[in-house]
C-alpha cells in the first residue's frame, strides 16, 4: 500500500463512521458511535485489501483516493477549475439533510495499472501489458464481493451489535455499485455489464433485507 493512499483511506473510514454513526450521535448513543468507527474500519480495509489482492493476481497495482468530480457536462471544456471532493461533500450533505436516514457511501475510487514485470510475461492468458476494462472491472468486483461475504459472516456471528456490521456491509456494497463518475460501480459496469448486473442484484437483495430487518 502506498503512503499516499493512507490519508484517503483514513478519511474514508472517518466519513463512513460519520454516515453510520450520525443517527446514534443525535441520540447520544456514543457506544454505537464507537462501534460504527470499528465497523467502518473493517469494511474499508476489507474492500481495499481485497482489491489490492485481486490486482496482485492480475500482475497489477491499484491505488485508491477520495472520489473527485472534474467535469460537469459532456463537452471537452465542461470541467471545473478545481476538482470537487464529491466523496466528502455528498456523504456529509445527505447525512445532514436526512438526519442520518440516508447513508450515502460513495467515498473512494481506484486506479489500476499494470506492473512492469507484466510486460516480461509471454505466455498464458495475461501475456500482454495493458489493463483491459474486464480486468479493471474484476478488481472492483472483488472488493464488492468481499464486502458482501463480510455481511453474511457478520450476520451469523454471535456478538453484540454485530448485526449492524452486516447492515453497513450491505449498504456499502450497494453504493459501491453505483455507476456514476469514477466510482467502483462504473468501472465494474464497463468491465462487464453481466457481472455488474449480478452483483447489483445480490447487493440490492442484501440491502433490502438490511432495511427491513430490525
Amino acid at each position: 500500500m502506498k503512503s499516499s493512499e493512507f490519508p484517503h483511506i483514513l478519511a474514508a473510514i472517518l466519513l463512513l463512521t460519520l454516515v453510520a454513526g450520525f443517527g446514534f450521535a443525535l441520540k447520544s448513543d456514543w457506544g454505537m458511535v464507537g462501534a460504527s468507527f470499528g465497523f467502518s474500519a473493517i469494511i474499508i480495509v476489507v474492500s481495499v485489501l481485497t482489491k489490492k489482492l485481486a490486482a496482485y493476481l492480475l500482475d497489477a497495482d491499484v491505488e485508491h483516493e477520495l472520489w473527485k468530480v472534474t467535469t460537469y457536462g459532456l463537452r471537452a471544456g465542461d470541467r471545473f477549475k478545481k476538482p470537487i471532493p464529491a466523496g466528502i461533500i455528498f456523504p456529509i450533505f445527505f447525512s445532514l439533510i436526512t438526519l442520518g436516514a440516508l447513508k450515502f457511501m460513495g467515498f473512494l475510487t481506484y486506479e489500476a495499472r499494470a506492473l512492469k514485470y507484466r510486460a516480461s510475461k509471454r505466455f498464458g492468458f495475461y501475456s500482454y501489458t495493458e489493463m483491459t476494462d474486464w480486468h479493471n472491472g474484476l478488481i472492483g468486483a472483488a472488493g464488492v464481493l468481499a464486502v458482501l461475504v463480510l455481511a453474511v459472516i457478520s450476520y451469523f456471528l454471535p456478538a453484540a451489535n454485530i448485526e449492524y456490521l452486516a447492515k453497513l456491509s450491505a449498504y456499502y456494497a450497494f453504493w459501491s455499485l453505483l455507476p456514476v463518475s469514477k466510482l467502483d460501480g462504473t468501472q465494474i459496469f464497463f468491465g462487464s455489464k453481466i457481472l455488474w448486473s449480478v452483483l447489483a442484484s445480490i447487493a440490492s437483495i442484501f440491502t433490502l433485507l438490511a432495511v427491513i430487518t430490525v
